[in-house]
């Protein structure tokens, strides 16, 4: 808390929040209402939020256990790696997503040699092969070096134990470390050992409580309602963990706020390059409307996919001045004439095609 506090210690004292860092839930008891820590003190409780978070994939490859080999997830991951970032020369990253890109920017800025293994495309969930090899080349050219469509088959070390490298079914990569960023999985364990119902993650309803209904959960470890496809999911990023704590935290107090529901966006920047995600832009089908801006030259991409006459989901990379607007279109679900729909395409989203009750709703909140 002292290196990345959330909120200063006058906030918790001032709402009466009692902390207690440094302390691990070993064990929940629905039936008592307690939880149990590692130090043996049990706490009581009249409604409980389970926000455990993720915890890093491991994909089981041979000679990961040892020296040499990091995640990304915590904050002493990123001391670790702090510590080593002078003693070595090359790093192989395990990965394609958000944490993987990071830390080999991060080494890269540094000077280090970085080699990306990457089995099909980067940061997948999110984008398209077109943006996802714009951002490639992008990261090629600032020193990045890639291996594509390459699976890790085993760690290799030396006689005395340090890392040597990464055997992968297209060649071996030299490293000094390496850092396995292949995910991270729901945090879930508390909830299945004591009887509530699980799926990919903590599995809850619209108000944010489990199948026990004194127990809640939020944040990455919980299968919640995602409000486009209203289907449940686990959308593991930062303002969906948000909006879910606060339904919850709503309603383990009384309150009746249903969820609305998680949008999946993802909006970072690689050496200058601005890339944002909305919605569901990898969408196929019948039913799906694709429209496509491409200006390899300048490196600005724009993707739209409508369904029916709503849009679905958006990538842009480098002009990304629209980013708010299309995201209320696309959350807010509204529906487009032609002329409202053309305007989207050709880059110009405009609150002028908002409906306008929305208008009136916007003008009339504080």
């Amino acid at each position: 808390s002292d290196v990345l506090p959330f909120r200063p210690e006058a906030f918790y004292t001032s709402n009466k929040v009692e902390m207690k860092l440094g302390t691990k839930v070993v064990s929940v008891d629905p039936e008592a209402r307690t939880v149990t820590t590692s130090t043996g003190e049990t706490v009581p409780y009249d409604r409980l939020l389970l926000a455990t978070g993720g915890e890093p994939f491991n994909p089981g490859i041979a000679g990961s256990d040892g020296p040499g080999v990091f995640h990304f997830t915590q904050v002493r991951h990123a001391e670790a790696l702090k510590e080593i970032i002078d003693t070595v020369e090359n790093v192989a990253v395990i990965g394609a997503g958000l944490i993987a890109l990071k830390a080999a920017e991060g080494f890269a800025e540094k000077g280090v040699n970085v080699t990306l293994i990457v089995r099909s495309r980067l940061m997948r969930a999110y984008f398209d092969e077109t943006s996802s090899d714009m951002i490639m080349r992008h990261l090629d050219a600032h020193g990045m070096h890639f291996v594509h469509g390459a699976e890790p088959r085993s760690i290799l070390r030396k006689g005395d134990g340090a890392v040597q490298g990464v055997e992968t079914t297209k060649g071996f990569v030299p490293a000094d470390a390496v850092i396995v960023a292949a995910g991270v999985k729901p945090h879930k364990g508390l909830a299945a050992d004591c009887g509530i119902t699980v799926n990919t993650g903590i599995v809850v309803d619209d108000h944010m409580a489990t199948s026990n209904p004194e127990v809640f959960a939020a944040g990455d470890v919980a299968e919640a309602k995602d409000l486009l496809t209203g289907e449940y999911t686990v959308r593991p990023i930062w303002p969906n963990a948000y909006n879910q704590g606060l339904y919850a935290g709503q309603n383990m107090a009384g309150a009746d706020n249903p969820y609305s529901g998680g949008l999946s966006m993802n909006s970072i920047t690689y050496y200058g390059l601005p890339t944002i995600s909305i919605g569901d832009p990898t969408a196929s089908g019948e039913d799906c409307e694709v429209h496509i801006h491409h200006e390899p030259e300048s490196n600005v991409y724009r993707k739209l996919v409508f369904k029916g006459n709503v849009l679905a989901g958006c990538i842009l990379i480098g002009d990304i001045d629209g980013a708010g607007f299309y995201t209320s279109f696309i959350k807010n679900r509204f529906p487009l004439d032609e002329d409202a729909k053309q305007h989207l395409i050709e880059g110009d989203p405009s609150p002028v095609h908002w409906p306008e009750e929305y208008v009136q709703i916007m003008q009339n909140t504080p």
